[in-house]
């Protein structure tokens, strides 16, 4: 084979965008490079800004095996960066290494099956540094191996965020994900509490039905007493908000400090001295972030991103959080998929709407070989 194909994303002056697959020549991997014949990528919330950008999809097409879409005229100011440029789609995936560079490292991954995160993975084939690839156990598939970055690395350097800044537990919004249900199983297995936040009955029961302790439903109208009641419990100063936008990350600091109004002593007119802490990773609200203010002097709200935390943590932290992935791939961080897809169906309006709405239980992987 001479060629492969590669799925990119562009966005056009003409305020249009255009996902395709395209026809790359084969690469040749240098001394220090593998390339990788991507077996199984997954779609995940966070592929979506390169892939869609501000397109508005409900009014997207396939037309020669091309996906367009219309930009909104008020968001192009938006995409000025990316203007005509085209971007390879696919955070992360997993097959086998079939070419290698001169290195004792890349010569010794030849051959198995790794996982790798590099971006361009929604492709037949891909090169890049041998020391990116997570060379996965004995037995296990690409498939299993597939999701072994974004979901996993990001539950676990959530705990690890929490012990660094001295924290004790953990509030985690959109909960009944797929990276949710693994965050559980870390901190089932570590002892750490998690106050999940959920938005359905149906997405609370699945939570519960895993061993879950704290499951709020935000849309009770018990939701405020009852997320202070559990952050009292657990004592949590610290969460990770999904959503963004709206009230949210306000209600979670307010009920910390109603939860910490409650100490005997505690009050002061500057708030409770503990500091509360809200991460903002994620954009499934888009309205604006409304902070109400009324809890003391002591919090913030921030942006949080995997690989600015892993580069802050060092080499040591992150070895080791890759180890614990390969080693729990079948258990703790198993990811399950409600569709699989060939490129050419992932590029399918029908489909894309779908993967698009990102409903809990609907995982869809990537089949490149398909």
């Amino acid at each position: 084979m001479t060629t492969y194909k590669q799925m990119l994303s562009t966005i056009s002056e003409d305020a249009s965008l255009t996902l395709e697959l395209v026809e790359k020549d084969m690469p040749k991997p240098a001394a220090d490079e593998i390339v990788v014949r991507v077996e199984a990528t997954p779609v995940n919330p966070s592929d979506h800004g390169v892939m869609f950008g501000a397109a508005d999809l409900s009014g997207c097409k396939t037309l020669d095996g091309k996906l367009v879409a219309p930009v909104p005229k008020e968001a192009m100011g938006r995409m000025k960066g990316r203007l005509g440029q085209a971007l390879p789609v696919g955070n992360e995936g997993a097959g086998q290494v079939v070419a290698a560079g001169d290195s004792d490292y890349a010569q010794s991954l030849l051959g198995k099956t790794v996982a790798v995160m590099g971006g361009g993975m929604y492709a037949e084939y891909r090169c890049l540094k041998a020391a990116m690839a997570l060379p996965l156990n004995e037995g296990d598939t690409a498939k299993q191996g597939a999701s072994s970055f974004v979901n996993p690395l990001t539950a676990l350097s959530m705990v690890e965020t929490m012990r660094m800044e001295g924290h004790s537990a953990l509030v985690h919004t959109a909960a009944a994900s797929n990276l949710g249900q693994m965050l559980n199983r870390i901190c089932q297995a570590d002892g750490v509490d998690v106050v999940n936040i959920v938005r359905r009955d149906e997405q609370a029961k699945l939570l519960n039905d895993m061993g879950a302790k704290y499951v709020i439903n935000s849309s009770s109208d018990s939701f405020m007493s009852d997320l202070t009641n559990a952050v009292d419990e657990t004592g949590a100063t610290l969460a990770f908000d999904a959503t963004g936008g709206g009230t949210l990350a306000s209600d979670i600091l307010t009920a910390m400090e109603m939860a910490a109004a409650r100490t005997p002593g505690a009050y002061s007119i500057y708030g409770s001295v503990h500091h509360k802490q809200v991460y903002l990773y994620g954009s499934l609200d888009m309205n604006v972030t409304t902070l109400t203010r009324g809890y003391g002097m002591a919090w913030g709200v921030g942006g949080w991103l995997l690989p600015n935390f892993l580069a802050k943590a060092g080499k040591d932290i992150g070895a080791k959080l890759r180890k614990r992935v390969a080693d729990e791939l079948t258990t703790t961080f198993a990811s399950h998929y409600s569709h699989e897809i060939s490129l050419e169906e992932a590029l399918r309006s029908d489909v894309v709407k779908s993967y698009n709405a990102k409903k809990t239980g609907e995982k869809y992987l990537i089949l490149p070989q398909k």
